[in-house]
């Protein structure tokens, strides 16, 4: 049965890229504990715009920001949606808008069932 996955991409501006990262660390700890399988956030490092759309298009990414792309690993969509709605329940996770560490209007995710997986 493959698995299934959620997908993000997210601008950070680079003086607040510490910041992002302690945020993301107690992410990970959070779905992890509640059921994810995976948690992996990566940030841009070979990432060119291009001549119709690119990682840096799509979040209109400015001078002095960076792009970073994340997903989230689950075993089914089931266990995904019951996965989230415990991530959101908890209080680690509830913070005011203003402290996001990013712009998110220019977020974007999604929901993925897997297709071809090949691991270890």
């Amino acid at each position: 049965m493959a698995r299934y996955y959620d997908g993000f991409v997210l601008p950070v501006p680079t003086a607040n890229l510490a910041a992002y990262k302690k945020m993301a660390k107690l992410a990970a700890t959070v779905w992890r504990e509640h059921g994810a399988l995976e948690y992996i956030e990566t940030v841009a490092e070979d990432v060119k715009p291009g001549k119709l759309t690119s990682f840096p298009q799509s979040v209109k990414l400015k001078a002095d920001e960076v792009v970073v792309f994340a997903y989230i690993v689950y075993k089914s969509r089931k266990d995904r949606d019951r996965v989230n709605a415990k991530v959101m329940a908890d209080p680690r996770m509830q913070c005011a808008a203003g402290d996001m560490p990013f712009d998110g209007k220019r977020m974007f995710w999604g929901g993925f069932k897997g297709m071809v997986e090949s691991m270890p």
